[in-house]
């Protein structure tokens, strides 16, 4: 059976392998493997095959898909139980990293506002014997910041020789897999090359947080809970920073659903708990969100900033205009007739497909896109906002939108944080160190036959 999401002629779906079958069962801890299995194992082909994302078993290799399928709830619990034997010299610090678009899931899971959801959350994983629990905004802080100057960079240099421009996103995980495994040039030059919320925040976890703790960064097990089931692809790819001494910046993927299954099926006393600070401050802050209506408003911050950097103009909010469907929006900045930035956010395959067509034959009229691999955006991703039957239960994706809009917005250019990160941190915000921790090297078009040119 042909994959539904596929652009090529000669693709099936793969069979799984033996070592894939066994890595897809027994994943909640040891104190329910004598009970009820869970329905975490019923998840396996959506883990490994990603069929309503971009990165389908087109991308994913053998290896691969063995390694998603054992970034469960059972190798999570294998940490918690390693750190109650007598052995200390297994023992971890535990540090869980919340995705903001995973707390209105909460919210509307246990009927609390996101701030309550967010405490009962904490309160959890910290019940279970976890150390730290952080929120994502300073590694989303740094992404935005980064791209925002990476666009301003190529639009200056951009040429009819030398095509700088669209710039894509590169903070959706299955958008950029298609990207650098499938699609190849002439799409990877135009991917941005700061790193994702998720890539910065194992770095700060592993590198910043380590070395406040005194700690080695491989004696931290740094767990991320996100909406969509790419993430954990995403925590096996890239090179580590230096560093990091080959340690991943992450090493356990959970969606949200997931961790909303363990807790349905815990009998724990829960003590709510505020999130942690990264910079061992005291005071507890409010949850805030970055400026997207579902995901982390790349668009929106980097076309304010490119506006004023680029044309002395200053944009309040930013007008979207729906142009094929409400999963395709132009947003434009025009002075007397002209056109100066024009600007797209293209979530779901459709518009992803159509936008690729559309580059390939330079026809494409955009400066930058925001580029999310699920219709409706992280909100939706396939770790929280599916149903029992398998397809979006939207009255639930309704309510989180409602919970999502309604969270405080915070500016990346406003923490102060962040500043001194650049300076403490990283040496500067032009160091060198920058580009090592918050840049990548995109892949180029030579690719492993096994991902990407194999006929299944």
């Amino acid at each position: 059976m042909k994959c539904e999401h596929c652009t090529r002629k000669e693709c099936s779906k793969k069979t799984k392998t033996d070592d894939q079958e066994k890595a897809s069962v027994d994943v909640l801890s040891p104190a329910w493997e004598d009970g009820e299995k869970g329905e975490f194992h019923k998840l396996a082909d959506a883990k490994i095959f990603l069929s309503d994302c971009l990165a389908c078993d087109s991308c994913v290799t053998a290896d691969e898909g063995v390694q998603v399928s054992q970034q469960n709830a059972k190798d999570f619990f294998r940490v918690l139980n390693l750190n109650k034997t007598c052995d200390t010299s297994k023992h971890k610090v535990l540090a869980v990293s919340v995705c903001p678009q995973s707390l209105p899931y909460f919210a509307a899971k246990f009927n609390l506002s996101v701030t309550d959801a967010s405490r009962r959350l904490c309160g959890f994983l910290k019940s279970l014997g976890v150390h730290y629990v952080f929120d994502t905004t300073a590694a989303t802080d740094f992404s935005i910041l980064e791209s925002q100057k990476e666009f301003v960079r190529r639009y200056r240099q951009h040429t009819e020789e030398k095509p700088a421009l669209p710039m894509l996103t590169s903070a959706c995980p299955g958008w950029v897999r298609y990207a650098e495994r499938v699609l190849g040039h002439p799409v990877t030059p135009h991917l941005c090359t700061a790193k994702s919320p998720q890539q910065i925040m194992g770095s700060l976890v592993k590198d910043y947080f380590a070395r406040r703790q005194n700690l080695s960064p491989d004696k931290i097990f740094h767990v991320i809970v996100a909406p969509c089931y790419d993430r954990k692809l995403e925590a096996l790819g890239g090179d580590p920073p230096t560093a990091l001494h080959g340690s991943r910046g992450a090493d356990c993927v959970l969606t949200s659903g997931e961790v909303v299954r363990i807790m349905e099926q815990s009998d724990l006393v829960v003590k709510d708990a505020a999130v942690d600070s990264l910079f061992g401050d005291l005071e507890e802050r409010g949850v805030r969100r970055h400026d997207g209506a579902s995901s982390d408003g790349y668009l929106a911050h980097i076309f304010r900033h490119a506006a004023k950097e680029l044309f002395s103009e200053d944009v309040g909010e930013v007008t979207y205009r729906a142009l094929r469907n409400k999963d395709f929006q132009e947003v434009t900045l025009e002075r007397d007739g002209e056109v100066l930035l024009r600007f797209a956010a293209a979530y779901g395959f459709r518009n992803i497909q159509n936008m690729v067509l559309k580059l390939k034959k330079g026809r494409f009229p955009h400066h930058f896109v925001e580029v999310l691999a699920c219709a409706g955006g992280c909100l939706n991703g396939r770790g929280q906002a599916q149903g029992e039957d398998g397809r979006t239960d939207r009255a639930l994706l309704k309510q989180m939108e409602g919970i999502y809009a309604d969270i405080p917005v915070r500016l990346p250019e406003s923490s102060s944080h962040v500043q001194e990160l650049y300076q403490e941190w990283l040496e500067g915000a032009d160091s060198r160190r920058v580009e090592e921790a918050l840049h990548t090297k995109r892949q180029g078009p030579g690719h492993p036959a096994n991902s990407r040119d194999i006929k299944w």
